[in-house]
């Protein structure tokens, strides 16, 4: 999942970015209403994770502009502002759930699970193809019922594939979701990473079509 943070506070960015990426998510930061209004690549977003004080406008003002550029992933709204007013205003803005700091990383994971949950239409997370089995809220993976043991990149991969199992994924595509913004990236790091997932789940599991991707069978 890729999930943009935006946060003014660099501390505070820092440490929560990191313990995002840490939970297998890829993770872009924006720290002023300006830098996020016209961030790039909105549609492949998972999540926006969304504070209210920038330092120059406030955050449900970029809420509502994202809303009439027609951005559609769901926001969550992370702010020291704590009243049922600001709640109340904040979904009434069109904020897909809202969260008062300090709040224990778990619990903002859970609801980032949540609203993923909700956006695939399905309050059923596991995903299933064929033997193999993934539970994003457990982070575990099953083949033929016996778990097996993958890297935090590989299980970021194969919860891509998983999610749109059947589909051709172009190693652009898979480039854009699981790594940030900032994050330096060679086409064949995919190659490699598959060649890895391969080996975990079964070469014939993940069919290479030259020249367009892979696609995950079902």
């Amino acid at each position: 999942m890729r999930l943009l943070l935006v946060e003014d506070d660099p501390e505070l960015g820092r440490r929560l970015g990191e313990r995002l990426r840490r939970a297998g998510y890829a993770v872009d930061l924006a720290s002023s209403w300006d830098e996020a209004v016209d961030w790039p690549d909105m549609d492949r977003l998972s999540a926006v994770v969304l504070d209210l004080g920038l330092p120059d406008g406030d955050g449900l003002d970029l809420l509502r502009a994202w809303l009439r550029q027609g951005v559609t992933c769901p926001v969550l709204i992370l702010t020291a502002r704590g009243t049922w007013q600001d709640k109340v205003e904040g979904l009434n803005a069109g904020a897909d759930d809202f969260v008062v700091k300090p709040v224990r990383f778990e619990e903002l994971q859970a609801r980032l699970n949540a609203l993923h949950r909700r956006q695939a239409g399905t309050r059923n997370a596991q995903l299933v193809a064929g033997d193999l089995s993934l539970d994003p809220l457990t982070r575990t993976v099953r083949l033929a019922e016996q778990p097996i043991e993958l890297s935090r990149r590989e299980y970021s991969l194969l919860h891509l594939f998983m999610r749109r199992p059947g589909h051709v994924l172009a190693q652009g595509d898979i480039l854009e979701d699981l790594y940030d913004l900032d994050t330096e990236r060679e086409i064949n790091t995919v190659e490699v990473l598959v060649g890895r997932l391969r080996r975990k789940i079964g070469r014939d599991r993940i069919t290479t079509l030259r020249g367009l991707g892979y696609r995950l069978n079902r």
